[in-house]
């Protein structure tokens, strides 16, 4: 009958009614069978271990049968059951093993290790080195790479490293997983030189090896080593799996570098729906996001299911470019109940319906989620801010506490931008000082170039001068533009001459510094003096960004850059601003022309306001859409005072609520009025 068993215990058990049959006839041995009964015991556990998701289930089997226990049969169970992930019970049955005067071997230590890593039981695991030295594994690889792993995840990189260099013949494995250590701790360079030594060794990197190493240069943003990785790949004939090539897109995209993304998505034989997401959030997180919808629309040919990411990607490019419909579209693709449980889908759904002005839906789905955490209310309070709505960003951020969350960093960047807004300097002073003394979150650079830039608007400009100086970090080109946009709008030229230098100090290769101290000559009609702002500007074949707003209509985004003839109904939309500009010169509108940055007649001045991109979009959704739809535009750039003015006036003679989202803030235009109070 043991003979059977054997048998039936090497071949005949696939399913877990085969398990308990075998169980039932070891049972009936157990009682007259000895000398064979660990051995056949080893090979239950190991079935009951592959068959069963309930680690528990051999646990009883291995006390209720334990009579004369050797290393074999805790060798297996320690590994079944870290291979569970139930390492308080391998950390037990390491415990037996010493009372059953056992001694540990080299295929003991590996999983041990392993459980007191992921228990982070540093004392059990320095006990466990001294054991590997005293029985003499110190020299075998494998135990001698599970210690460098478990002080690696525990913290002690320095001392992994030592472990490390006393390895006499690594391989790949060790190689890997000192490199793992270096990027779990953040030292993507060295993660990087360490794989040129493993490659200088000769050894052959499997993908895992690759995948972590891309993964340190798309962290670190290292475009050069992922190059080098790229050729590398391609030269050795290592190939690329599914798994090597999202990770290469990956490194490309979190580079900035989409032009060389496409190139290896396009070459991928074979991709799955995380190279598709990959993808699509790189277009979206790069500023590409009609590139990224495209995208979108040809992995919906390919019936690939959307998963979390490529949601997350196709909300962040509908936001950008303000396109409710299509999102709202896209949305309906999925479960609501994935949204309102999944906090990162939940965040995403938010920020797309605040950065297209619909804060209402945006408010809808945040009371609906079931679990908020400290980034939803950020981007409540930060949607609420950038909607003008401060005193309600005020009231959610109180609520944070009842909730027992607390506030971080984002927090106070979404509050100080509101108060920024809306102009409120003490509210701003406020919450500005309690980041620290009550909620002990140290300021970081953003959050004094927000106060820098609510202290600028509010002409307060000494003050912030001051604030600057007053820093314990040098400032950076955030808070200088935000003291040279308050000089601009206070039109203090002298202070703004002061601050670009020290802005093309830091960038001399932007021309929107060189650009915005000519703006405030022109603003000051010192026409000359601009002029040569702009020939510094053309000899070193700088060029500015130019305008660009997006609308929405019928689920479509249309593109206008300025002065743009490209649109199929290009001669409508012109007449339709000759048609408005007429009943805007009867309400009173004369075109602003110091927002005219050249020293040309007026006539033409006028002719380039009327141009703007953000004024041929609101005249294509007059003619596109129904008198009763609000009209949403997005622009690349601010609204320009000109614009700011005839769109007030456009609202009034056409009856139009007009959205206009810039790169700064909202504005939303009715019966003559913005929201934002002329304050921007």
């Amino acid at each position: 009958m043991a003979l059977e068993l054997k048998k039936f215990l090497l071949h005949g058990i696939t399913t877990f009614n085969h398990l308990k049959l075998a169980h039932c006839r070891l049972l009936r041995l157990s009682l007259s069978l000895h000398h064979h009964h660990n051995y056949l015991l080893n090979l239950l556990l190991r079935h009951t271990f592959h068959l069963s998701n309930n680690p528990t289930y051999p646990y009883l089997i291995f006390h209720h049968h334990l009579t004369h226990p050797n290393i074999f049969l805790y060798n297996t169970m320690i590994r079944g059951m870290v291979s569970h992930h139930s390492f308080h019970h391998a950390i037990l049955l390491y415990s037996s093993l010493r009372n059953h005067a056992l001694t540990p071997d080299d295929f003991t230590f590996p999983f041990l290790l392993k459980a007191c890593a992921r228990l982070n039981r540093f004392h059990l695991g320095l006990t466990l080195h001294c054991l590997v030295v005293k029985t003499g594994f110190d020299c075998d690889v494998f135990s001698k790479t599970s210690l460098l792993c478990f002080y690696s995840k525990c913290g002690h990189l320095s001392d992994a490293r030592k472990v490390f260099d006393d390895i006499p013949d690594k391989n790949v494995v060790s190689w890997t997983a000192i490199i793992c250590g270096y990027i779990q701790s953040g030292g993507y360079k060295e993660a990087v030189q360490l794989f040129r030594g493993l490659l200088e060794m000769g050894l052959r990197p499997d993908s895992f090896t690759l995948v972590r190493v891309l993964y340190a240069c798309a962290r670190s943003g290292d475009l050069k080593n992922g190059e080098w990785l790229d050729r590398f790949i391609s030269e050795s004939g290592l190939g690329r799996n599914v798994f090597v090539g999202t990770s290469l897109v990956d490194m490309y995209v979190k580079c900035g570098s989409m032009g060389d993304a496409r190139r290896v998505f396009d070459a991928m034989l074979e991709k799955d729906i995380v190279c598709w997401s990959a993808m699509i959030q790189g277009y979206a997180s790069n500023g590409l996001p009609k590139q990224a919808l495209d995208l979108f629309f040809e992995m919906q040919k390919e019936n690939l299911r959307l998963d979390c990411y490529a949601m997350v990607g196709v909300l962040s490019a509908c936001a950008r470019l303000g396109a409710l419909d299509l999102g709202n579209w896209a949305k309906g693709l999925m479960d609501v109940n994935e949204f309102l449980s999944n906090p990162v889908l939940g965040t995403a759904l938010i920020d797309f319906y605040a950065k297209c002005g619909s804060m209402a839906q945006a408010l809808e789905i945040f009371k609906m989620m079931k679990g908020r955490d400290c980034v939803v209310f950020n981007a409540v309070i930060s949607g609420l801010a950038m909607n003008g709505h401060v005193r309600a960003a005020f009231g959610v951020f109180g609520q944070m506490g009842k909730y027992d969350i607390h506030p971080d960093e984002n927090t106070f960047v979404g509050l100080l931008c509101g108060c920024t807004h809306a102009g409120l300097v003490n509210d701003g002073r406020f919450y500005f000082k309690s980041m620290s003394h009550v909620f002990n979150v140290t300021p970081t650079i953003e959050h004094y170039g927000c106060m820098v830039d609510l202290l600028a608007r509010a002409g307060l400009l000494v003050e912030a001068q001051n604030l600057i100086k007053s820093m314990p970090m040098k400032a950076n080109v955030i808070v200088w533009g935000a003291l040279l946009g308050g000089c601009r709008l206070h039109r203090d030229t002298q202070l703004a001459e002061h601050v670009l230098k020290q802005l093309i100090e830091l960038e001399p290769w932007n021309s929107g510094h060189y650009i915005l101290l000519s703006n405030i000559y022109a603003a000051n009609h010192r026409w000359d003096e601009a002029e040569k702002i702009r020939s510094t500007v053309s000899k070193k074949g700088m060029q500015k960004i130019p305008g660009c707003s997006w609308v929405e209509v019928d689920g479509i985004v249309h593109e206008f850059l300025v002065g743009d003839t490209s649109h199929p109904l290009s001669h409508k939309i012109y007449e339709k601003l000759e048609c408005l500009f007429k009943d805007l010169r009867e309400a009173g509108y004369n075109p602003t022309t110091e927002f005219v940055l050249f020293d040309i007649e007026e006539e033409e001045k006028e002719y380039f306001l009327g141009c703007h991109s953000e004024k041929l979009a609101i005249a294509f959704a007059l003619i596109s859409t129904d008198a009763k739809d609000v009209i949403r535009v997005v622009k690349n750039l601010r609204v320009c005072g000109d614009c700011h003015e005839a769109i007030k006036l456009i609202s009034k003679v056409t009856g139009r609520e007009i959205i206009i989202r810039d790169n700064n803030r909202f504005h939303r235009f009715s019966e003559g009025s913005c929201s934002c109070g002329d304050y921007w």
